[in-house]
């Protein structure tokens, strides 16, 4: 299949059980994904409370033709005391990866962030040794901004990791800009 296929849609009931591969089983997650065990019964709730959209953040489905590949999430960032940001995440099951579809995700999620919030800018974080996820954000129209030191703690220890960004100027919209 190709990248073109790739689609982004609500989650649903039914789509729970492949979010919860993410947080019960570390091949799913991947080696800079997986934090350690949680508690898969969260998602539930909050898909129950909300489907899994509110003001602070959402997660959307990435499918592929009629295959489940993933999701992409979104939360808010505060940037200042009346502004804010949103900071992009996506989670691709292995025998997904490395086929395009993480770009072109991404590229939707920023169109539909784009089109439906005022937000004027869309940023990521990965882990400096993340390659393939650094090279999929700069196809999607990211653009590196640097390097923090010691940000995340996973397997041990702290990592390094690269910020990219996106912002509303950078991405041309369509009149009908949906996932």
């Amino acid at each position: 299949m190709s990248d073109d296929q790739v689609v982004l849609r609500p989650v649903a009931e039914d789509d729970l059980r492949v979010l919860e591969r993410f947080l019960t089983d570390p091949e799913a997650a991947g080696l800079f994904a997986w934090q350690g065990w949680s508690d898969p019964g969260r998602l539930r709730r909050m898909w129950a409370e909300n489907g899994l959209f509110d003001t602070e953040g959402g997660r959307l489905l990435v499918t592929c033709g009629a295959d489940r590949v993933g999701f992409v999430s979104w939360r808010k960032i505060l940037t200042s005391r009346t502004s804010s940001c949103w900071n992009l995440g996506i989670a691709l099951l292995p025998e997904a990866r490395g086929r395009g579809f993480g770009t072109r995700a991404q590229r939707l999620a920023v169109e539909y962030l784009f089109a439906h919030t005022q937000a004027a800018r869309v940023e990521a974080v990965t882990e400096i040794t993340n390659v393939a996820e650094q090279r999929a954000l700069e196809k999607a129209g990211f653009t590196r901004e640097g390097v923090l030191r010691g940000y995340a703690f996973r397997n041990g220890r702290w990592r390094d990791a690269v910020i990219y960004s996106v912002l509303r100027d950078e991405v041309h919209l369509a009149d009908d800009a949906t996932p």
